[in-house]
């Protein structure tokens, strides 16, 4: 079954870095889409950045674009969102997805605060 475990959330003082990873099984990684999403406290769930199958074509919200690089590594099933340059706007839970799958992480936590 389609599974998509987030990691490397946590506590990081404004300007900080966190590198994300989301290890994907069930599905031939290779041939999606991948994105990641945020749902910061309030708001609704909102695409932050995608890499496509081909090429590693990538798309980036315009909040984050030259913060955040998404990234893939396709001989280990997983999508990487490396975060720089972090603001207490980008607190939230951060989630993976294939773009065509309606299935979900469990997500995982990114807190910037002083």
């Amino acid at each position: 079954q389609v599974q998509l475990v987030e990691s490397g959330g946590g506590l990081v003082q404004p300007g900080g870095s966190l590198r994300l990873s989301c290890a994907a099984s069930g599905f031939t990684f290779s041939s999606y889409t991948m994105r990641w999403y945020r749902q910061r406290p309030g708001k609704e769930r909102e695409l932050v950045a995608q890499i496509r199958s081909i090429g590693s074509i990538t798309n980036y919200a315009d909040s984050v674009k030259g913060r955040f690089t998404i990234s893939r590594d396709n001989a280990k099933n997983t999508v990487y969102l490396q975060m720089n340059n972090l603001t207490p706007e980008d607190t939230a839970v951060y989630y993976c997805k294939a773009q065509t799958l309606p299935h979900w992480g469990q997500g995982t936590q990114v807190t910037v605060s002083s």
